[in-house]
């Protein structure tokens, strides 16, 4: 890997694997393989050039989309399409600009990174409570139950479902699929101002931000509701802003929400429960990390070039702060070292299997297993 100031090949930096007693020497090893192959090769973790012309694609489609649907669209077939296009390239945005932006995983300058991650607050989300949340609370606890918020539906899911599915849960694994298209539209319009009024998000207490932190929640609210309301009622009927909008919002939501489900909720992930266990992240840090995820569907290069890699979660989940490029190449090395250790590595080879195994797993036909 280059170092960040001085262009030279250096170590991986210390955040990219978080040391812990257990499995150090699996830890090391990975360190060790990923090294090697980044000095091997002579690319940069960061700064990739692939990942900036990726970027100017991914904002052109959103741009495009956005134009043509507002200014020039004037027929319900050409709208709706737009639409749909429109939320397609919006989670394109947050599976590749944003998200490696937030894990400084775009650029070794962190005004760069923090400009990618600020994308989020662009298209209706929180780049200050996504850090939080997401880089905080579930890369530290992944698929902990009570703990990991992004597991956590409340009264609408039980996920892990144990075999005890009842009343209205007994059917979650037809309703849900529905339900996961309504995830954008909740975080843009409420869940965000609810944390802030809370001053919580699940069992992790936040504070109110401040600064710079503040201008950008609030100018980033400001023009997400711009670019999703004001502009486009200028031109069309309310009726009409929000039908369209409910379709954007409804792709957005459901792209997001089944992207993250195939990498943590499937039948072959591990669970741990935060109440029952004294440690949840037993047996070690990497050890969990990537038995709590999975890959899927890593042949096909429009998946991964599309979800930003994350169709590579397990290598997300080790090297949050390299690029995504670099996980299919990574993912060989993790899946040797591995085999070498005796840790479970799982990768759905289709996306159509991974899809089944989550059915199965929120319709209960398994009993989780214990992390």
């Amino acid at each position: 890997m280059r170092s960040e100031r001085t262009g030279t090949p250096s170590s991986l930096d210390a955040s990219d694997l978080t040391r812990h007693e257990s499995d150090a020497a699996f830890q090391r090893e990975l360190k060790r393989r990923a090294n090697e192959y980044f000095h091997k090769t002579g690319l940069r973790a960061r700064d990739v050039p692939q990942m900036y012309a990726k970027t100017v694609v991914m904002l052109s489609w959103f741009g495009v989309s956005y134009w043509l649907l507002v200014f020039q669209a004037t027929t319900w077939w050409q709208a709706i399409p737009l639409s749909i296009s429109l939320g397609l390239a919006a989670a394109g945005i947050g599976f590749n600009i944003q998200h490696d932006g937030a894990h400084r995983a775009y650029s070794r300058f962190d005004a760069v990174n923090r400009a990618a991650s600020m994308m989020l607050d662009a298209i209706g989300g929180s780049s200050y409570l996504w850090k939080i949340k997401h880089n905080g609370i579930h890369h530290s606890f992944p698929n902990v139950i009570g703990v990991d918020t992004d597991i956590d539906l409340g009264w609408l899911a039980k996920i892990p479902p144990d075999g005890t599915l009842t009343g209205l849960r007994r059917f979650q694994c037809v309703y849900l699929w529905a339900f996961y298209g309504l995830l954008a539209l909740k975080w843009q319009l409420f869940d965000d101002f609810v944390d802030l009024l809370r001053r919580r998000i699940g069992r992790q207490q936040i504070e109110l931000p401040k600064g710079w932190d503040l201008v950008t929640f609030a100018g980033g609210k400001i023009l997400a509701f711009s670019i999703i309301f004001a502009i486009p009622a200028t031109r069309h009927s309310w009726l009409v802003v929000l039908g369209l909008y409910g379709i954007s919002v409804f792709v957005l939501g459901m792209t997001l929400s089944i992207a993250f489900q195939l990498a943590h909720c499937l039948e072959e992930t591990t669970f741990a429960d935060s109440c029952n266990e004294a440690d949840p992240i037993r047996p070690g840090w990497a050890v969990r990390q990537i038995r709590s995820t999975a890959d899927f569907a890593r042949e096909s290069r429009v998946l991964t070039w599309y979800l930003g890699g994350l169709n590579f979660q397990i290598e997300h989940h080790l090297f949050p702060r390299v690029c995504h490029v670099h996980y299919p190449a990574l993912s060989r090395i993790v899946e040797h070292v591995c085999g070498k250790f005796g840790v479970r590595y799982f990768a759905h080879r289709r996306l159509s299997s991974a899809l089944v195994s989550h059915y199965r797993l929120l319709r209960g036909q398994r009993r989780c297993r214990a992390a």
